[in-house]
């Protein structure tokens, strides 16, 4: 009995140590990388056009020289323009044609006026550049860093237009001509980034473009709770209500896969990826949302970060060189894709990508849940009662593990009296003691570890669906009913974590009480810590856990009931002299 009770605890023990880890690692704040390491960009001479000192550094062909890097500051005074579409509001600078401000407007931030934020170059440093090595500074072709001429006015993707194009010219050098051409389409996330390059000169020219993001490793303000008494109550749990993903560099390519590269191994030199393939893209992840360079396979390309003088980073990649003889033309092009993480989407658009979805090391399981759920979600139309609808057939699954358990343990209850006599007897005799009741265990058939399986089967599923409403975009600001809007946020009113404690409690009263007292206190704190763990848990896995645990009392109070009922027949046929 003792040992049941200690294993049991255990597992809780096991499950809270694990998702209080994982909760606290992600909501930790990432700090910033030292500002000098090893892995800097050397100092070299400024290119032409900016200024010597800033953090800028020139793009060479030459492979001593560094690969591209942060771009010049946009000056106050550099110009910007803003192009509008049905989902999206992009800013443009005339630094390098540079995307520093994206703004999806159909995802909101708790303040409904206000999108989510893919690039940004204000508080926090954000954006998509592009442009072509160069060996000197009298180049024709132009880097992230030149100084492009934008349209006069803003653009706007009017209503019946499909598309919006958007050409920026470079400064004309020599007789090279170079265009950057930027298209945005009705209803997509893609924006087409091209440049036409027109050799009038002499010479062959050799052209290699790279595509790069420049991102800083701050940690990003997330969602705070804006009702109810979860509001109150994180003023004096700050942190522990919010959720910190990976945000960083992701690359992929079929040599490599899916390879994730923190800021801090590219601060410290240690960054692992496959850094020249024919395939594959370069991403920035954050949480619900990527942005990536997307060329279209069949193509050498070179992979590349760096961590820049003023502790960003960049992450990008370098195509194969194109060369333009005289009098030719051509064009280089590649996709660039900002938006959420939306998996039913994702594997469309680049092999692979939907692998921005992380769920790590539980992954065999958190995928097929997904693409359950989604399933589910296609038939009820909320996600709530998919989630609701997927516990049930989880239980459904391990109904006759549960049974087993639950018979188990109500023999145990049954058995209560007798083992406490035993204790009675031989309580001085802790060695004659157990070796009494396992004889009862072996002579009524019990297993004295069989209550504990539930718990144990619960606690892999358990946390694959914590990771699936942490990690899928499709979950966020999804409504069930009522109170809660949104299933990826915790309770705002904490109904469902106090009748989760209730639940938890109420099985406590189903199972045999610990004879140890230090034992029967202990689970019953339990509850508490669970309840007060999950104030701060996504309310869709609050749910799954109150469905699961009012399934689990309706099977084993009916168990128990049966047991019991057969118990007493049993003790009255032993007391029956007739008998």
């Amino acid at each position: 009995m003792d040992q049941r009770r200690l294993i049991l605890f255990i597992a809780f023990a096991l499950s809270l140590v694990m998702l209080w880890t994982h909760w606290i690692e992600y909501n930790h704040p990432t700090p910033s990388a030292p500002a000098t390491t090893s892995a800097a960009v050397p100092d070299q001479a400024a290119p032409a056009g900016t200024e010597a000192g800033d953090d800028s550094v020139p793009i060479s062909t030459n492979e001593a020289a560094a690969t591209p890097s942060e771009s010049a500051p946009t000056a106050p005074q550099a110009a910007r323009m803003t192009v509008s579409t049905d989902v999206m509001r992009a800013e443009i600078s005339a630094v390098g044609g540079n995307l520093v401000r994206l703004e999806l407007l159909e995802h909101k931030t708790n303040d409904p006026n206000n999108g989510v934020i893919i690039f940004d170059n204000g508080e926090y440093t954000s954006e998509a550049e592009s442009g072509f090595t160069v060996g000197k500074s009298d180049s024709p072709l132009p880097t992230h860093q030149t100084l492009f001429t934008l349209p006069v006015q803003d653009q706007t993707l009017a209503a019946g237009q499909d598309k919006l194009v958007l050409r920026l010219a470079a400064p004309t050098v020599g007789d090279v001509t170079v265009t950057k051409v930027m298209t945005f389409t009705r209803g997509s996330y893609i924006v087409d980034v091209a440049y036409e390059i027109d050799n009038k000169s002499a010479a062959a020219l050799t052209a290699q473009a790279y595509f790069q993001f420049l991102h800083d490793s701050k940690p990003r303000p997330v969602e705070q709770p804006q009702t109810g008494l979860l509001k109150y109550i994180h003023k004096f749990f700050s942190g522990f209500s919010s959720v910190r993903t990976f945000i960083g560099p992701a690359f992929y390519s079929e040599e490599g896969k899916f390879q994730k590269t923190p800021f801090e191994d590219i601060a410290e030199g240690k960054a692992k990826f496959v850094t020249n393939a024919n395939d594959g893209w370069v991403a920035m992840v954050q949480h619900y949302f990527v942005s990536a360079w997307l060329p279209a396979d069949g193509s050498g390309r070179e992979y590349f970060t760096t961590k820049t003088r003023k502790g960003n980073f960049t992450a990008g990649m370098k195509l194969a060189p194109v060369t333009v003889e005289p009098g030719a033309t051509a064009t280089v092009e590649t996709r660039l894709y900002a938006g959420p993480q939306d998996q039913n989407k994702l594997d469309g658009i680049a092999p692979g990508l939907r692998l921005v979805v992380d769920y790590g090391v539980l992954t065999v399981i958190a995928a097929p849940l997904f693409w359950l759920l989604s399933l589910l979600h296609k038939i009820f139309g909320n996600w709530g009662w998919a989630i609701i609808v997927v516990t049930i057939i989880i239980k459904a699954i391990f109904f006759p593990l549960s049974a087993a358990s639950y018979k188990s343990m109500a023999k145990m209850r049954v058995l209560a009296p007798r083992m406490q006599r035993l204790k009675e007897l031989y309580g001085d005799d802790k060695a004659r003691m157990q070796q009494e009741m396992m004889n009862l265990y072996r002579k009524e058939k019990i297993n004295p570890l069989g209550g504990c399986l539930p718990i144990l089967v619960q606690i892999p599923v358990f946390i694959a669906l914590y990771w699936v409403l942490l990690g899928s975009a499709e979950m966020r600001q999804a409504p069930w009913l009522g109170w809660i809007q949104d299933l990826s946020a915790p309770d705002p009113y904490l109904i469902l974590p106090l009748i989760m404690g209730a639940s938890m409690l109420i099985q406590q009263k189903l199972n045999p009480a610990p004879p140890d007292p230090m034992q029967a206190r202990i689970m019953m704190a339990l509850p508490i810590i669970f309840t007060v763990m999950f104030l701060f848990f996504p309310s869709g896995l609050v749910l799954y856990w109150v469905v699961n645990n009012l399934l689990s009392i309706a099977q084993q109070w009916q168990i128990t009931r049966l047991i019991e009922r057969g118990g007493n027949k049993s003790a009255k046929a032993a007391n029956d002299p007739k008998a």
